[in-house]
């Protein structure tokens, strides 16, 4: 078992999503999908079917792709058999089994934490990319380098430990590999790489800001508060001033 696999198979990344800080998340990557939706999806790295399952749900047609065995066993057992939706194995480094310009909204939440070379991310976004109608969108979420500097290497007092193992660099840019499990990047990482791709960037949206900060502090709101901090979180995360301090970030792309 690769460590990927070995990961999944012991976090619970429903309970995260579910949790009042990591509804924000969800919430704001919900905003932004039914604002470009158009059938059909395609949704690579689709986890244990949050998403996807969600759109179909809502009638949507969705082709629902993931790598670990594990997530797949688990989005399969939410199904009652209604949904409008096709559950495929497979690697978002390849999709060669999907036709080209077919889906009319592709997400890519997932993948892009778990590639580290700049070959491997561009051939997920170009394989992303190619399935896509031209004029559909692509929306891609990275997790990002600062709030890791900020909150682990110095908030838990791990500033020696990743020196030594040289897990930073010296314009304190986290360096990942496999056994990480997580790849960080900062704005210009992810601008680098839409250069390089037939599509155009539309928006690069904050999607939990600040909230995980203050996780504990989210957590213990009552509705109301919660509600409000929801409210100013989405009329304050497209503002690029703040976007690569968030934890997670959504990429927005329209294929050419």
């Amino acid at each position: 078992m690769n460590y990927l696999e070995e990961f999944y198979r012991n976090y619970d990344e429903e309970g995260r999503l579910l949790s009042q800080h990591g509804q924000v998340e969800y919430i704001t990557t919900q905003k932004y999908i039914h604002e470009y939706l158009a059938e059909p999806i395609l949704e690579i790295g689709a986890g244990t079917g949050r998403y996807s399952i969600a759109l179909a749900k809502e009638g949507c047609d969705v082709t629902a792709v993931e790598l670990i065995e594990h997530n797949l066993d688990i989005l399969r057992k939410k199904l009652d058999g209604s949904e409008k939706i096709s559950v495929l194995q497979g690697n978002a480094l390849d999709l060669s089994a999907l036709p080209d310009n077919h889906f009319g909204l592709t997400l890519v939440l997932g993948p892009m934490y778990h590639l580290y070379t700049k070959e491997e991310k561009l051939r997920a976004l170009s394989e992303a990319v190619r399935v896509t109608k031209p004029n559909g969108h692509i929306l891609v979420a990275y997790c990002m380098n600062e709030p890791t500097v900020i909150q682990y290497v110095f908030g838990m007092n791990k500033l020696r430990e990743v020196m030594d193992l040289k897990m930073i660099t010296d314009g304190w840019h986290c360096v990942s590999e496999p056994k990480e499990i997580f790849e960080l990047v900062r704005t210009e990482d992810i601008a680098e790489l839409d250069a390089e791709l037939p599509a155009e960037r539309i928006k690069l949206v904050a999607t939990d800001g600040a909230t995980n900060y203050m996780r504990e502090y989210i957590d213990a709101m009552d509705a109301k508060t919660f509600e409000k901090w929801v409210e100013y979180h989405l009329a304050t995360c497209e503002r690029q001033d703040l976007v690569g301090a968030s934890h997670h970030t959504l990429d927005i792309l329209r294929k050419r």
